[in-house]
């Protein structure tokens, strides 16, 4: 199986839809994925992701699902003061997430001192929960770090969601410690993330990703990299 994972394109928050460069980004997405084909989508509940995934949607002919629980994460949203300007647990510099000797592990990742005014592992525990039991509806079941294999599947699957909920979902599929993902990697406005359930024996299979905040569709339609989630120096 492979398992697309998309953000939405580049987002009017304030309407909490896309903007008019957001349409020309998902329609040059649609036009990419119907390339390629999709067995299966799913979707965010919230609009901007939504609106993102009607043009695919209409280019494969299939009808999505939503899934609620792949909504943004806004629990993880920080009250904003002037000493601590950024909006979200997955903007803390990577500079005050690295600065610790061991590093940030699987298992203490949560005890950021940045983070304590959320409950960032019961939250995370969450989403792991929610992941486990789609993904055993589509033949893989979680033990430890890997899968076992219900049922072969060669299917393409794609998910329509967000940058923070995407980041926070692929430190689980990864087994990478979660602020580690958050500081260290970014999921631009419509881009793609391919995970292949890599599979080398009939009864196990574990995610590998083979295509990290694709963005190839809008080089061919002659469309810039929007910047949203990055707070500096991106041009």
């Amino acid at each position: 199986m492979r398992l697309y994972i998309i953000r939405h394109a580049d987002p009017d928050y304030p309407n909490n839809t896309i903007t008019a460069t957001g349409h020309l980004e998902a329609q040059a997405l649609a036009k990419r994925l119907k390339r390629q084909g999709l067995d299966r989508i799913f979707v965010s509940p919230l609009p901007r992701a939504i609106h993102t995934m009607q043009y695919t949607a209409a280019a494969l002919n299939l009808k999505a699902d939503i899934l609620e629980w792949t909504k943004e994460l806004d629990v993880l949203r920080f009250k904003s003061t002037p000493a601590w300007p950024i909006t979200c647990a997955w903007d803390i510099p990577a500079e005050v997430v690295l600065n610790r000797d061991p590093l940030p592990s699987q298992k203490d990742w949560h005890t950021l001192p940045e983070l304590q005014e959320f409950a960032a592992k019961e939250i995370f525990d969450e989403l792991i929960a929610h992941s486990d039991e789609f993904l055993k509806t589509l033949g893989f079941e979680r033990q430890g770090t890997k899968y076992k294999v219900l049922r072969p599947s060669t299917e393409k699957v794609a998910v329509f969601c967000h940058g923070g909920f995407g980041l926070t979902w692929l430190a689980h599929l990864l087994n990478i410690p979660l602020t580690i993902m958050w500081s260290s990697f970014w999921l631009s406005p419509s881009s793609v993330t391919t995970i292949l359930f890599d599979q080398r024996s009939p009864e196990w299979a574990v995610p590998r990703c083979i295509g990290l905040a694709d963005t190839s569709h809008l080089y061919e339609a002659d469309l810039p990299v929007r910047p949203r989630g990055i707070k500096a120096n991106f041009d």
